[in-house]
């Protein structure tokens, strides 16, 4: 990324402008270098918006959806190519913590279920970042993880241990939905579990 004071005058620059007299209703704070961290505690960014006020839950609708959405336009004006776009993170009321605590549960959750089940589980279909924490949450486990699916269809499986792990291709084609040991669900637990595969 290019010189972080620069990058972080870009962004309070594409702020000014959504946040303006016909714009979004919003306070936020730009923190960029060592300090930008998401609350959630999981990733280093080079630059942190968090963002509070009247609209700021019209940011949170769908899952974040608007959320991500700051975060790639942000991307681009910062010229980052795709792999370098976790650089820059946006946040509003707290979701993106909120959301972790929700995946470490949901983790948790998991591994009991997989646990006494033997059987293989289904998380919901989530974004790659979402997924990479999940793979981050159950690394530790001993059953391995992979992702399947396509596009924002994309969810991740937790495999008992032992289990031979179908390949990526046929991995494919997976649906998220529940299966018969697998799940879907919002909670789940802090507990650490384990795994390999693409995000």
């Amino acid at each position: 990324m290019e010189d972080l004071a620069l990058a972080a005058e870009k962004i309070a620059s594409l702020m000014r402008t959504l946040t303006g007299p016909e714009g979004f209703r919003l306070k936020y704070r730009i923190t960029a270098g060592a300090g930008a961290k998401d609350p959630d505690g999981f990733e280093r960014r080079d630059i942190y918006v968090e963002c509070k006020g009247p609209d700021a839950e019209l940011l949170l609708e769908r899952d974040g959806e608007l959320l991500r959405s700051l975060e790639h336009v942000a991307a681009k004006v910062l010229r980052l190519e795709p792999e370098e776009h976790d650089r820059v993170s946006f946040d509003a009321n707290g979701f993106k913590a909120e959301r972790a605590s929700s995946l470490r549960e949901l983790a948790d959750e998991a591994m009991d279920t997989v646990g006494e089940s033997k059987r293989p589980y289904n998380f919901p279909p989530m974004n790659s970042r979402e997924r990479r924490m999940l793979h981050m949450f159950l690394k530790d486990s001993g059953m391995q993880t992979a992702s399947s699916g396509e596009g924002a269809r994309r969810f991740v499986v937790l495999y008992p241990e032992g289990y031979r792990v179908p390949r990526e291709d046929d991995r494919r084609g997976g649906s998220g939905r529940d299966r018969r040991g697998g799940g879907r669900g919002d909670r789940g637990g802090s507990r650490r579990g384990g795994g390999r595969g693409r995000y």
